[in-house]
């Protein structure tokens, strides 16, 4: 059994506290509990594979601060994260007329945070189970990951969502009128996992990292 080291007890401490935060009056109780029940299956099921030396302790901690990106947005909805007041407080600028945004983009940023920040901890437990040691093939491996386990999600999402009212539907999805949302949020989580792929790829040529 591996250590808890200081980096994986100091990240896990860390998803505690902002969770019990964020309990702290969210925006809407049933929606919230939906999205952090699965929050704590996915935070025992990162403490198992660390455990049993699946994953690094790096790999733990970018999950976990994936997950801290996931609770923050849980607690407003997902569409009612108040960025804009947060920047505008900050640096006296609000992202949305930045960029020119419509919708709260908070979401996108999640799907983003799902391919990018999970992809070590991916290649890492394809490797533990697989056995390859072509770290193309692993990253091609991880890809299908990311593509197959997100379109899952957006089917698990739907099928949820026909079980309540439109109201409340609306509030969990946070879809707000878009009618390409799960396109989009595939598509940003495979661009967070390209975009993973590319730094684990240079690392391993600059560095010949074994994996």
């Amino acid at each position: 059994m591996s250590k808890f080291s200081k980096p994986v007890f100091a990240s896990t401490i860390t998803v505690i506290i902002v969770m019990v935060l964020a309990s702290i009056e969210p925006m809407e109780w049933a929606s919230y509990l939906l999205h952090q029940l699965g929050t704590l299956l996915f935070l025992a099921f990162m403490l198992l594979t660390y455990f049993r030396r699946y994953i690094s302790s790096h790999a733990y901690v970018l999950a976990a601060l994936f997950l801290i990106i996931h609770i923050v947005g849980a607690r407003y909805l997902y569409s009612f994260v108040p960025y804009d007041n947060w920047t505008q407080q900050l640096f006296g600028l609000r992202l949305s007329e930045v960029f020119g945004w419509q919708r709260n983009m908070y979401d996108r940023l999640v799907h983003f945070s799902y391919g990018l920040l999970l992809f070590q901890a991916m290649l890492e437990i394809a490797k533990a189970i697989f056995k390859f040691q072509s770290i193309k093939l692993l990253i091609t491996i991880v890809l299908m990951i990311n593509m197959s386990t997100s379109l899952l999600y957006e089917l698990f999402e739907w099928s949820l969502a026909l079980t309540m009212s439109p109201e409340a539907a609306e509030a969990y999805n946070g879809q707000q009128g878009d009618i390409w949302d799960a396109h989009q949020d595939m598509a940003w989580a495979l661009l967070g996992g390209l975009i993973g792929a590319g730094i684990v790829f240079l690392k391993t040529r600059k560095n010949q990292l074994k994996f």
